[in-house]
């Protein structure tokens, strides 16, 4: 519940777009890793993870 509550902050507050949003859930979630990020998604996918307070999820 807490996840889609992050995930409607970022899409009706931020304007993310939707594919970072959906990395940074997935390397939250144990189901990929940062390294998997397409290289032009992977500024985005690092401000959602450190906007998550996950920041150390962002290394590769």
């Amino acid at each position: 519940m807490i996840l889609l509550k992050i995930l409607l902050y970022f899409l009706v507050g931020e304007g993310v777009e939707d594919m970072a949003i959906v990395y940074a859930l997935l390397i939250v979630k144990g189901k990929k890793d940062y390294s998997d990020v397409p290289a032009k998604l992977k500024e985005q996918v690092r401000d959602v993870l450190i906007d998550m307070e996950v920041a150390d999820l962002a290394a590769e």
